[in-house]
């Protein structure tokens, strides 16, 4: 028996059926800018999660980046400045 039967048998739990996986995985690929761009509209779904996992990673990477930028600005910027406190706010999100 797969273990998603087994979990759907469980007191408490709800099943999710196909037709909710398939409309969650469109909505998915709506939103990945690498595969909404593509012409073709038949994509599987293990792409759609692969291509969903590449992308947050590289949200990830650009938020990290992003950091690491603004931390060192406010390390050549005047602690005392107006700038200084904006960028610490921004640090701080």
């Amino acid at each position: 028996m797969s273990s998603r039967r087994s979990r759907s048998r469980q007191p408490g739990t709800s099943r999710i059926t196909d037709d909710q996986i398939n409309q969650l995985v469109s909505q998915l690929q709506q939103l990945l800018p690498e595969i909404r761009n593509r012409h073709s509209d038949k994509v599987s779904a293990a792409k759609v999660l692969q291509e969903t996992c590449n992308y947050i990673r590289s949200l990830h990477k650009e938020v990290d980046d992003l950091s690491e930028r603004l931390s060192e600005l406010l390390a050549t910027t005047d602690t005392s400045s107006a700038e200084a406190a904006i960028i610490r706010s921004l640090l701080m999100q």
